[in-house]
């Protein structure tokens, strides 16, 4: 059964974000997310915290925090405080780190690094006693009877899929493309498999914008800053493993366009170092059309096995994009009612 979800930008005012993660559970979603980028937005930690008391239904994470930018303990904490307030509905996305600690000046966490920080985060933010900087460590006051806090690693590279694979609950995939998916489960199954886990076990979480609308030329000038986006992590890549790799063409090709990325334009719509991208790399990344072509799409990456889609809410008329899925998305596919 494919989930519904929403990432909404810590953007100034904060209350932006409240209203529309209220909006999303009067619509029927399921999840509300948001980005960890202090410096290019508000601190989200707190905003978390203010839509556990402002929602009753909707499950909340970061689509995607990162275990470097502060100390890990303090990120497992927060996750079970979180979990606390909302009652059970804290889920953790995690990542290596991209615009909250380039934006710093630093680069992403070396991946054995966050290995090690995340197998430790999943136990500390659930009760489970951990070693840490050579001190035994607990939180003793996690409620026993609320369900485990999950995790869900995102990446896109063999080595943080491994991870992934070996630690998550799910993986989160930052595109729509349904060939490049495939490839992504089954690179990060292949490594649960290997470490012991049931691979079918592992979740599928998809992050894409989606902007609903009968003039498909101007849904591509909404998104064409996702793409450029994802680009900065294909780009780490290629440094890595070059062209000539086990990662599919699917993915690699498209950046050989690219010319620079300003973060200060990070998730914008006409974003300049978005105009590299080309209109099927729009079509293929993103969920966009009319509701009788998103609900097509998005029963194909059902079938493929996709547990969650999560809506980028970063186009124009987000309102209008809650409204269309509410009234001509979500009733085409099996609800479970909160």
């Amino acid at each position: 059964m494919l989930t519904f979800g929403v990432t909404v930008l810590p953007d100034p005012p904060y209350t932006r974000l409240l209203e529309l993660m209220q909006m999303a559970e009067e619509h029927g979603f399921d999840n509300g997310w948001t980005y960890d980028s202090h410096i290019l937005w508000h601190e989200s930690y707190p905003i978390l915290a203010l839509a556990a008391d402002r929602t009753k239904t909707l499950k909340l994470g970061h689509c995607v925090t990162n275990p470097g930018i502060r100390d890990p303990t303090i990120t497992a904490s927060y996750y079970a405080t979180l979990h606390e307030i909302s009652n059970g509905r804290a889920v953790m996305g995690i990542g290596r780190g991209d615009s909250s600690r380039r934006v710093a000046g630093l680069q992403p966490v070396k991946v054995a690094e966050f290995e090690r920080s995340l197998v430790m985060i999943k136990d500390l933010m659930n009760g489970r006693p951990v070693e840490w900087n050579g001190k035994e460590l607990r939180l003793e006051w996690v409620r026993e009877e609320l369900p485990p806090v999950e995790m869900w690693v995102a990446g896109y590279g063999p080595k943080a899929l491994a991870v992934a694979g070996r630690v998550g609950d799910g993986v989160i995939i930052q595109l729509a493309d349904p060939e490049i998916i495939g490839w992504i489960m089954d690179t990060a199954r292949r490594a649960a498999e290997e470490a012991g886990r049931d691979p079918s076990e592992l979740k599928c979480h998809v992050c894409a914008p989606s902007h609903i609308s009968d003039d498909l030329v101007d849904a591509r000038e909404q998104v064409r800053w996702f793409p450029a986006m994802v680009s900065n992590h294909v780009m780490d890549l290629i440094e890595r493993y070059g062209y000539d790799s086990e990662i599919p063409e699917a993915l690699t090709e498209f950046v050989k366009a690219r010319k620079f990325y300003d973060y200060k334009d990070h998730s914008r719509v006409g974003a300049a170092h978005g105009e590299f991208v080309t209109d099927e790399i729009c079509d293929r990344f993103c969920v966009l059309g009319t509701p009788e072509q998103a609900t097509k799409k998005l029963k194909q990456l059902e079938a493929l096995g996709v547990d969650h889609y999560n809506i980028y809410l970063m186009t124009h008329g987000q309102e209008d994009t809650l409204a269309a899925y509410r009234d001509s998305i979500l009733p085409q596919f099996d609800r479970v009612t909160a």
